[in-house]
């Protein structure tokens, strides 16, 4: 529970987008788009636990509809993790991405404000990895997204 009586579970709707398994991030991933229209921000985990060499470029894409035809990168913030529950300095991310640390243990946190996505008309934004070093990780994606109003039931954001 936060705060006066505030329910974590009726302010941030949890999605799951790519269950944990073997080699998750083998050439190139896309999450399904996520609805914002009624959301302040997603916020993405990317996380594995065994993968001891392979890297993965992350983007963050805005899109038109829920099958990717248009998309534009867009910028975000993003923190990692390494086999502790310290994070480490929020930092900013050009729409070219970043490209994660070799290694296993690794948690990365992905911030993406609704505002970043200006005047492109598009509603739906989701994460983009493209591997860069080919070593299977065993790993996998969720989402939260900070919905404007608090609900009691939520409905699906993936449609």
């Amino acid at each position: 529970m936060m705060g006066s009586n505030k329910i974590l579970s009726q302010q941030v709707h949890f999605v799951p987008l790519l269950r944990p398994v073997a080699d998750a991030l083998s050439g190139t991933v896309t999450s399904d788009e996520i609805n914002v229209s009624d959301a302040h921000a997603v916020t993405f985990y990317l996380y594995w636990g065994v993968g001891a060499t392979g890297t993965v470029t992350v983007t963050v894409e805005a899109s038109d509809d829920t099958s990717g035809t248009n998309v534009t990168a867009i910028p975000f913030k993003y923190r990692r993790n390494s086999a502790t529950d310290v994070f480490g300095a929020l930092t900013n991310a050009t729409t070219a991405g970043f490209t994660t640390t070799a290694g296993s243990a690794q948690t990365y946190v992905i911030e993406v404000d609704t505002n970043e996505m200006g005047d492109t008309g598009y509603k739906y934004v989701r994460l983009k990895c493209v591997e860069q070093v080919d070593s299977p990780i065993l790993g996998g994606l969720h989402a939260n997204v900070q919905v404007a109003k608090p609900r009691a039931v939520t409905s699906t954001v993936l449609t």
